[in-house]
């Protein structure tokens, strides 16, 4: 799974269904989630991106959507926040989560 960095970000936003994990290196719970995030890729191939930005390199974007804690996911639908959510969750989740706004 990608690490983006601002200017990416900004790329991805012209796609239509883009999830953001604001993760850090640190974090034990962010660790746990990344192979949670590539099995909800790998189901949804094609029908959602999924990027990774690391709150601490890109502070930033991490500011500009309120993260406060790690990881939060953050849903965009054609370059709009449509969903947030944070802490550790199952694919099953996820997935629905992401399947609301398809």
């Amino acid at each position: 799974m990608k690490v983006i960095n601002t200017e990416e970000f900004n790329e991805l936003m012209k796609e239509d269904l883009v999830l953001v994990d604001f993760f850090a290196t640190w974090c034990g719970p962010c660790k746990m989630l990344a192979p949670v995030l590539e099995s909800v890729q790998e189901t949804l191939k094609g029908q959602v991106t999924i990027v990774k930005v690391d709150v601490d390199a890109s502070a930033d974007l991490a500011g500009q959507f309120g993260v406060m804690a790690v990881p939060t996911m953050v849903l965009f639908k054609n370059g709009k926040q449509v969903d947030a959510f944070s802490g550790y969750m199952p694919a099953a989740n996820i997935i629905s989560k992401i399947k609301a706004h398809m």
